[in-house]
Parts: C-alpha cells; sequence; structure tokens
C-alpha cells in the first residue's frame, strides 16, 4: 500500500471516472487503473463498483476512502512540518473567496502579499460559502476568505476584519432625511438585496429581523451585483445595504447618498477559514498578517455590532 494508491483511491472516489481521475492525477488511465486494481488486491476487497455508472464506492469502500483521507492528510503533514521547521514560506497555495468579499478584498492585498511571499504560488478561486466548505474537507483548498460565524466542527475560523453595513439612500427616500441609520428604521421590503445564496443578503436579512418571504412589495429584484443595486438605486427603486469596503470606490456624486449607522454600528464578520489540521499553516498565517495589517487601515469603525449570516430562529 503507498500514499500513491490512496491518493489515487481519491481521485476515483470523487469523479466517479477512471479517465477523469487520471488526467486530474495527471497520470494515464492505465498507470491509474493498475494501481487502484493493486490495491484492492492486496486488501481482497472491491473498493469500487465498476459496473455501475458513474463508479460507485462500495460500502467497505466508503470506509476506505474516509480512511484514505486521514493518510494522505497526515502524510502531507510531514513535509508541512520540514517546511515550518526550516522558516519556508512557499509553494502551491490554494484560496477561495466569497463573491460579496473578492471585488474590494483582492486588490488591496494581492500585490502586497506576492511581494512580499514570492515563493508562494497563490491559486485563488471564487466560490461560495458552501462549495468553499465542501472544498476545504476534500483537500481542493487550502483556505478560504468567508463570512463567519459558520459554527463547522471540521473548520477553524480567524477573524480579519467586522466590516460595517452602510445605507445607500437615494435623495427621494424616505430615510433621507435622517443624519444616523438606526436597525429599527429598515424595512425589508423596501430594501434590494443580492440574490439568494450570498451570505451579505442573509446577514441583511437577520438584521432587519424579518423573515425571507417579503410581502406587500410592488416588485422583487434580487441581483448578484452591489453595482446593479446602486444603479437601480439610483433610478428611485428603493435603497440597498452595502459592505464598508464597497463604498471606497463609489465616485463623489454617490458617496452623497451613504447613510451611516449609529454605534454600534451592525457589520459582518469576515474571517480566514481552514481545516482543523492546519496543513500549510505558515502561509496561512502569512496571508491573515497581510490582509489584517492592510484592511485594519481602512476600516475605521472600532464599535461594531456583529450581524451573522446564519439563519438562527
Amino acid at each position: 500500500m503507498t500514499i500513491t494508491q490512496l491518493q489515487y483511491v481519491l481521485a476515483v472516489a470523487e469523479y466517479q471516472n477512471f479517465t477523469l481521475a487520471a488526467e486530474k492525477s495527471f497520470v494515464t488511465q492505465p498507470t491509474l487503473s493498475m494501481q487502484v486494481q493493486k490495491l484492492e488486491d492486496e486488501l481482497d476487497v472491491l473498493i469500487f463498483d465498476r459496473g455501475k455508472k458513474p463508479i460507485a464506492v462500495t460500502e467497505v469502500g466508503k470506509k476506505i476512502v474516509a480512511q484514505a483521507k486521514n493518510i494522505v492528510n497526515e502524510a502531507n503533514r510531514i513535509k508541512d512540518i520540514v517546511d515550518q521547521e526550516k522558516g519556508f514560506i512557499g509553494g502551491e497555495f490554494t484560496l477561495g473567496i466569497i463573491p460579496t468579499v473578492m471585488p474590494t478584498l483582492l486588490p488591496m492585498f494581492l500585490n502586497t502579499f506576492i511581494k512580499k511571499y514570492p515563493k508562494v504560488n497563490l491559486i485563488i478561486k471564487e466560490q461560495n460559502t458552501e462549495d468553499m466548505i465542501r472544498n476545504i474537507q476534500d483537500g481542493h483548498l487550502d483556505a478560504g476568505i468567508a463570512v463567519t460565524p459558520l459554527e463547522i466542527e471540521f473548520i477553524k475560523e480567524r477573524p480579519l476584519y467586522y466590516e460595517p453595513f452602510v445605507g445607500y439612500v437615494p435623495k427621494n427616500h424616505r430615510l433621507n432625511g435622517i443624519s444616523k441609520l438606526k436597525t429599527e428604521d429598515l424595512d425589508i421590503n423596501d430594501i434590494l438585496l443580492l440574490r439568494d445564496g450570498h451570505c451579505f443578503r442573509d446577514g441583511v436579512i437577520n438584521l432587519c429581523k424579518a423573515s425571507k418571504d417579503a410581502h406587500g412589495e410592488t416588485f422583487q429584484l434580487q441581483s448578484g451585483s452591489f453595482e446593479t443595486l446602486v444603479n437601480l438605486v439610483n433610478e428611485g427603486m428603493g435603497m440597498t445595504l452595502l459592505p464598508f469596503l464597497n463604498t471606497l470606490t463609489l465616485d463623489e456624486k454617490k458617496k452623497e447618498n451613504l447613510k451611516y449607522f449609529e454605534s454600534p454600528s451592525p457589520a459582518r464578520e469576515v474571517s480566514l477559514i481552514y481545516h482543523k489540521s492546519e496543513l500549510k499553516i505558515q502561509i496561512t498565517e502569512a496571508l491573515r498578517e497581510v490582509i489584517s495589517s492592510i484592511v485594519r487601515g481602512a476600516i475605521a469603525f472600532q464599535d461594531v455590532k456583529i450581524i451573522s449570516p446564519l439563519n438562527k430562529k
């Protein structure tokens, strides 16, 4: 039994296809198939039911796959331990970032991080939180940047910053005349929201203490873009809430429509999340240090109230 054989087993279990598993493992299909077969012969069990399409994992195979994940992770820890002992910060590191954070945060830290840690091959993927969690568990992501708390047993969360919500209110809106927003001023039926699946949307709904089902609205719009929401507000279609960092790039005319909340300002907690096994922790810590130091200077707010993205009853 070898680590390579276990890696091939994990690939087949994930892709449910020997050809695709071989492609993703950068080997030929006959080589991968032969190694999986050798492992099955050694163990005297069938890990995969090849008679099914797509290929299925047998009952005993499921147990082997679960253990293989642990073994491969622990094997990876050996190189990780050596790198940490040598103080080496480098190698491939795959980072997921949620869509409502990537456009504002990435330009702030990427160039600084690359210059400070040139030996890190940083691979960045935009993913929603659900996909990110699954990919961290499966080892396809080394870490992610998401809105927390998530309260997942195998995930560690390290807060990076607390980002206040800011109202974007047009001149003809009922709230335009007030100097500071209050939570009780908000009406969920009057707020343009991101489409379902975005944690910022859930945070706004929780802030308004309303159900996801809007009642009595003249129209309902859910967009995947803050820019679209801002443009619609400018057309008099209601108001919206923006994350603070999104307001920094608005032009001066649009900034006139910003309304800040009374202290403590509602805010979202943005964290670096990673597997509790802490593989490549030296790179994770380097990312956290760079991002925190940069964003700390951009967000002057100190007194905030964290709004959870979780839909707790």
